[in-house]
C-alpha cells in the first residue's frame, strides 16, 4: 500500500497523479470511477464528516472496484464534480487513508491498491485518491462480511458465488483464444486443415488458413497458434486438453443404478480433436438410435430417435461445451427412454433457456473461434439454430419436444422415445400413413379416434387456431381427402345448443373415416364451414358472467362461444373472447362499440389478434 511519500519521488508522483485527477474531474463518475463527499450537514453549515463513515464508504466502494474491473476512488469531490476538499486533521486524514487495512476482510486484501493524499492547486484543496486493480485471486469482502461488486455507477450487493460464476464464465469465453507456448504447425494434422482450406477457397495454404479463420498469429519472428487450433486440428490432443472426449453409456433401465444394482451395460469412450471426436464419436451413438422387433412375423427395425436431430445435438455438445474445464468431458447416456448428452458448462449468462425452448434463436456462441470453423465447414448450425432443427425434427417425427436443462456446471439435452400420442392412438393414424398427412391434419384425425365425433371447438383448441380462414382450409382439406365427414344434420346441432344451452360451436358434428381403394370423396354434402369471427372484449366487469356477456352481444347475431380468461387465483383479468358464427355479425359488434357500455364502463371491442 502506498502512503504519503516525500522528497523529489513523491513531488513527480503527485504531479501525474494531478493531472489523472484533473481528467477525472472532468469525465465525472462512470463504472470505474466514483466521487465521494468528506462533509454533510445543510448548505449553509457544512462540517467534516466522521471519519469512520468516510472509512466504510472507502472500504465498500474498493470492495466493489476489486470485485468488478478495478477503479479509482476521490475522496473530497461531490456527484456535481465540485471539489469541497479535505477539511480533516492530519491525524484524522491519516486514518482514512489506511482505512483499508480496518474496514476490508483481512483475507481478502486488495489488488495493487494506491492510497495517497492529493493536493489540487487549481482548487486549492486537499482530496484522497484511491484506486484499486481487477481481483482475480480473491472473492474481495469488507472487514463485516459484505460482498460488493460495481454495476454501472452503483456498489451494489453481490453473492460471491455469483461474481465466482461470472469470473468463470470470462475465461470459458476466452479459453479458445489463448495463445500456447511451445505449439507449431507440427503439431497440427496438415490434412485436416487442408480440407477446411478448401472449402474456404481453392488453393489457400495452410498458414493463411488459420491466420483467415484467427486461429493464429505471426508477430513478425514465430508463427502463434492459438487454443482453437489445437483443439481443432492437434496430433495428439490429450497433449493440450485431458478431457477431449466423448463418453458414450448405454444402461439397462431409466436410471443409472449403482451396486449388485449397476446396470451399465455398455461403457464407450472416444478421444481425439474436435473434427475427429465429430465424426467417430457420431458412429458409436448412431448404432443406439435403432431397435428391432419382431412383429407380422417377420424382424422390423424401426428409428427411435431422429438421426438429423441426434447428430445436430452432439455436434452442439461439442462446439459449445466449457473447455477451461479440463476436469470433464462430454457424456451421452443411452436409457431405454431416453437418451441424453450432457456437456460441461452451463448456459452463457447472455442467454437465457427459456428463449431456446421458445425457439426464439440464440446467437451467440461461448467458443467463438471453434464454432467459426465448424460453421465455415458446414458441421453446425448457430446455437439457437441448431435447437430450432433438433425441436422441429422431433416434432415431425411425432415424438416430444427436448428437455433442455442448465446449471453453473452443465447443459443437458433430452431426447424422449415418447410419443404425443398414445400407442392406440399411433396404431390409429398408422391407417392414414398414405396419406401424408400435416402435423394439423393428424391432431384433426387423432380426434376421431375411437369413433368419437368431433365439434369444431375441439378442433380449434386442439389445433390452436386463432385465424378462421386457417380452420376452413383445415376442414376442407381433410374433406377433400374423404376422411372427414359431417355426420350430425344441421337440425340437430340447433336443438342440443338451445335445449343444453351451450354454444353451436361446441357440439360435435364430425367423424373420420379410414381410407381405402372403395372410399368415394364426397364433395357435394354441404359441411359447416360458417365464418367464425372471433373479437377481443376489453374493460369488462370483473363481476360478469359467460352468460350475461352472451346475452349482451346475441343483438348482433349468433354467439357460438365466450370465454372469460381468468389469473391463477380465480379472479377476471377484465377482458374476454367472443365468437360469431359469421363475420357480419362480429363486424356489426364493432361497429356500434362506441354506444356499448356493460355496468357504466365503455367497452372496447376489436378483431382478436392470433397469439
Amino acid at each position: 500500500m502506498l502512503l504519503r511519500k516525500s522528497g523529489l519521488e513523491m513531488k513527480k508522483q503527485i504531479l501525474s497523479l494531478n493531472e489523472r485527477v484533473e481528467l477525472a474531474l472532468m469525465l465525472g463518475e462512470s463504472h470505474f470511477r466514483e466521487f465521494k463527499s468528506a462533509i454533510e450537514g445543510s448548505p449553509k453549515n457544512k462540517k467534516p464528516r466522521n471519519v469512520k463513515e468516510i472509512c466504510i464508504d472507502i472500504a465498500r466502494t474498493l470492495v466493489a472496484f476489486a470485485n468488478a474491473d478495478g477503479g479509482e476512488l476521490l475522496v473530497g469531490v461531490e456527484d456535481n464534480f465540485n471539489v469541497t476538499g479535505l477539511d480533516h486533521t492530519e491525524q484524522q486524514i491519516e486514518q482514512i487513508l489506511k482505512s483499508t487495512n480496518v474496514y476490508v476482510h483481512k483475507d481478502t486484501p486488495l489488488p495493487n491498491l494506491t492510497a495517497l493524499e492529493i493536493f489540487l492547486k487549481s482548487k486549492r484543496k486537499k482530496i484522497a485518491y484511491f484506486s484499486v486493480s481487477k481481483g482475480s485471486d480473491f472473492i474481495y469482502l469488507t472487514s463485516d462480511g459484505r460482498c460488493i461488486q460495481r454495476r454501472d455507477r452503483e456498489s451494489i450487493p453481490m453473492s460471491a458465488e455469483k461474481i465466482k460464476f461470472d469470473r468463470n464464465e470470462v475465461i470459458s469465453r476466452e479459453y479458445d483464444r489463448q495463445f500456447v507456448n511451445n505449439a507449431s504447425i507440427a503439431n497440427l494434422k496438415i490434412d485436416l486443415i487442408e480440407s477446411v482450406a478448401y472449402t474456404i477457397s481453392s488453393g489457400l495454404s495452410v498458414e493463411k488458413c488459420l491466420q483467415h479463420l484467427n486461429l493464429a498469429e505471426f508477430d513478425g519472428q514465430n508463427f502463434r497458434l492459438r487454443k482453437a487450433a489445437l483443439l481443432l486440428f492437434a496430433h495428439d490432443s490429450n497433449k493440450w486438453h485431458p478431457r477431449l472426449q466423448v463418453r458414450i453409456l448405454k444402461i439397462d433401465g431409466k436410471e443409472i443404478k449403482s451396486g449388485k444394482d449397476y446396470n451399465i451395460i455398455k461403457d464407450e469412450e472416444v478421444s481425439g480433436n474436435i473434427l475427429e471426436l465429430i465424426h467417430e464419436s457420431w458412429e458409436l451413438v448412431r448404432t443406439h438410435l435403432t431397435e428391432t422387433k419382431f412383429t407380422d412375423a417377420r424382424f422390423r427395425t424401426q428409428i427411435i430417435y431422429p438421426e438429423l436431430a441426434c447428430r445436430e445435438a452432439l455436434t452442439n455438445a461439442i462446439a459449445h461445451r466449457d473447455y477451461s474445464n479440463e476436469g470433464r468431458g462430454i457424456e451421452v447416456h443411452i436409457y431405454s427412454d431416453k437418451l441424453e448428452i450432457v456437456n460441461p458448462g452451463g448456459l452463457l449468462s447472455s442467454i437465457k433457456i427459456e428463449d431456446i425452448r421458445e425457439l426464439k434463436g440464440v446467437h451467440e456462441s461461448r467458443n467463438s473461434l471453434i464454432s467459426r470453423v465448424l460453421r465455415e465447414m458446414g458441421y453446425m448450425r448457430e446455437l439457437g439454430e441448431g435447437m430450432k432443427r433438433i425441436f422441429e425434427l422431433m416434432s415431425s417425427n411425432d415424438l416430444t419436444d427436448p428437455e433442455l436443462y442448465t446449471d453453473k456446471n452443465i447443459f443437458r439435452i433430452t431426447l424422449h422415445h415418447r410419443y404425443i400420442y398414445s400407442e392406440e392412438e399411433r396404431l390409429w393414424l398408422e391407417n392414414f400413413n398414405n396419406l401424408t398427412l400435416l402435423r394439423d391434419q393428424k391432431t384433426v384425425v387423432r380426434l376421431g379416434y375411437n369413433n368419437h365425433i368431433i365439434s369444431p371447438k375441439e378442433i380449434w383448441d386442439a389445433v390452436g387456431i386463432v385465424d378462421t380462414d386457417y380452420y376452413r382450409q383445415l376442414i376442407e382439406s381433410l374433406r377433400d381427402k374423404g376422411i372427414l365427414y359431417k355426420s350430425v344434420t344441421e337440425q340437430a346441432i340447433w336443438k342440443k345448443a338451445r335445449n343444453e344451452g351451450v354454444p353451436r360451436k361446441g357440439v360435435p358434428r364430425y367423424s373420420i373415416r379410414i381410407p381405402d381403394e372403395k372410399t368415394i370423396i364426397d364433395t357435394k354434402t354441404p359441411i359447416d364451414l360458417a365464418e367464425y369471427i372471433r373479437l377481443f372484449i376489453g374493460n369488462i366487469p370483473y363481476s360478469i358472467t359467460r352468460y350475461e356477456l352472451e346475452n349482451i352481444f346475441k343483438r348482433f347475431g349468433d354467439v357460438v362461444d365466450v370465454y372469460i380468461p381468468k389469473d391463477g387465483d380465480g379472479r377476471i383479468k377484465g377482458f374476454a373472447f367472443i365468437e360469431f358464427a359469421d363475420s357480419s355479425s362480429g363486424l356489426k359488434a364493432i361497429k356500434e362499440s362506441w354506444k356499448l357500455k356493460i355496468d357504466g364502463r365503455r367497452i372496447h371491442i376489436n378483431l382478436a389478434k392470433p397469439k
